[in-house]
């Protein structure tokens, strides 16, 4: 089984790139963020031709997330907290692998920037918002993956030069002690777990050539629960899609369970 994380960077005006990206690399779930469109607007049919059903929970214009999906994901939550600020950032589903039951959340945690304003704050309140509700569902159910768009950037080796991002939301020490604290009630952050020195990257930015110069960041994650250590074959990174006519500036990251 294939599962494949996007943040997608508006689903219709990348529509053609993820119909090429589900006929060609087949995941059985495709986990994708900022979707910026509402439910009705969403290309519900484009994506049923393709032999995808779609859970969907979306915002005008901003965020969103939705799951793609070749089986069957039930118990749909759209409210796996409550968003003081009521931004559609997180939706979560079940779905059966062989004898077991996986929660599979799918994230787009907000970006934080700048540090001196609300935005910052509202980042560390969802951060802990949403550890505090992992707690809870790791005791109804210790099968679980998170994947998405998680805004950190782990370690220095997961950015081109992260003395550039010291002061940023995205490697500031207080944001990645709170991703660090998630990883702690149980998890791996899968694909440093496979590759511990790898030099990878799942986003590049659109301004000063960041793709063409390599100049990027890995804040696009699967955490994966311990008890499914040994149901994971290999986590990859697709990095095939940023180079594509009309990219976004994220790219697949793809999980193979056993």
């Amino acid at each position: 089984m294939k599962i494949s994380s996007w943040n997608v960077n508006s689903v219709r005006a990348r529509i053609a790139n993820i119909l090429n990206y589900l006929k060609t690399s087949k995941p059985d779930i495709l986990l994708i963020q900022e979707i910026k469109t509402e439910e009705k607007n969403f290309p519900f049919t484009d994506f049923k031709n393709s032999g995808y059903t779609s859970h969907v929970f979306g915002q005008k214009s901003y965020n969103g997330v939705a799951f793609l999906s070749k089986i069957n994901i039930d118990k749909i939550d759209i409210k796996f907290f409550k968003d003081k600020n009521k931004q559609s950032r997180i939706i979560v589903g079940n779905f059966k692998y062989k004898s077991k039951i996986i929660t599979l959340i799918n994230v787009y945690v907000p970006n934080g920037n700048p540090i001196e304003t609300e935005k910052y704050e509202y980042k560390k309140y969802w951060y802990n918002a949403f550890i505090d509700n992992i707690k809870k569902t790791l005791k109804k159910n210790k099968n679980i993956i998170i994947g998405g768009d998680f805004n950190i950037i782990p370690e220095e080796i997961d950015v081109y030069d992260y003395k550039k991002y010291e002061n940023d939301a995205l490697f500031k020490l207080e944001m990645r002690k709170k991703f660090r604290e998630l990883i702690n009630l149980g998890f791996q952050d899968i694909y440093r777990y496979f590759y511990k020195d790898d030099q990878e990257y799942t986003f590049w930015d659109y301004m000063a050539g960041s793709w063409q110069k390599n100049h990027g960041m890995r804040i696009d994650h699967f955490l994966v629960s311990n008890d499914l250590l040994k149901s994971v074959k290999n986590v990859n990174i697709d990095k095939k899609q940023r180079s594509k006519i009309k990219p976004s500036d994220h790219t697949p990251i793809e999980l193979n369970l056993n």
